[in-house]
């Protein structure tokens, strides 16, 4: 499952341009497994593009990438290796359908996921309990307030139980109380999951002290 003994991933020498600017330049990290490990640096250090790249949702340019036991620029692992990552996009409800309802976003995702109806519904009624959403699973996403989007987002990205959680600045424009809220949520569902490796890039120093 890991990349070498306790490595869920490892980026090697890699760089990355958006035309002519360098948002990744020569980058080398090792994630370890079964932890959360934080990413902190301001607003355009690239922080998006090497958490993209780890998930699979941008083309590596140069260098390695190893998730889950491959190499990423591989197709055929990252057919296999995809839908064991979760990837929670910068930006509140930026993977969700807002004119779905809570249920629907997460059927679909389910679906998306080859899970039975069976499954999807056994796992959407822990999630929703889980964050508190369980009375709105009739309310668009687009009529949710940011911190109940930011749940509905990362009970999404938790739809197929992934083995690594990838979480792209998840606080970002939520209240206070929200980014707690949202912070013991985590906590909660690494304590039922204890394997599961998390991923998280943040611009607040009080949330890197978490990890």
């Amino acid at each position: 499952m890991s990349t070498m003994i306790g490595t869920v991933a490892s980026v090697v020498g890699v760089s990355h341009l958006y035309k002519k600017t360098c948002a990744l330049d020569d980058i080398y990290v090792d994630v370890p497994s079964g932890r959360m490990v934080g990413l902190l640096g301001p607003d355009g250090v690239g922080k998006s593009t090497l958490l993209g790249l780890i998930a699979g949702a941008r083309q590596i340019q140069a260098g390695t990438i190893q998730v889950l036991g491959g190499d990423m620029a591989d197709a055929r692992h990252r057919n296999v290796t995809c839908p064991r990552i979760a990837y929670m996009p910068q930006g509140l409800g930026k993977n969700l359908y807002a004119e779905l309802s809570v249920f629907e976003n997460l059927d679909f995702f389910g679906r998306l996921f080859g899970q039975s109806a069976g499954e999807r519904h056994a796992r959407i009624g822990t999630l929703l309990k889980a964050t508190g959403l369980d009375p709105f699973p009739d309310r668009p996403a687009g009529k949710l307030s940011g911190g109940m989007k930011q749940k509905l987002g990362l009970c999404c990205a938790l739809i197929h139980d992934p083995d690594l959680l990838i979480l792209d600045e998840p606080t970002t424009g939520v209240d206070p109380l929200s980014r707690r809220q949202f912070w013991t949520l985590i906590d909660s569902i690494r304590a039922g999951r204890a394997g599961m490796s998390v991923l998280v890039s943040t611009a607040y120093m009080d949330e890197a002290e978490r990890f």
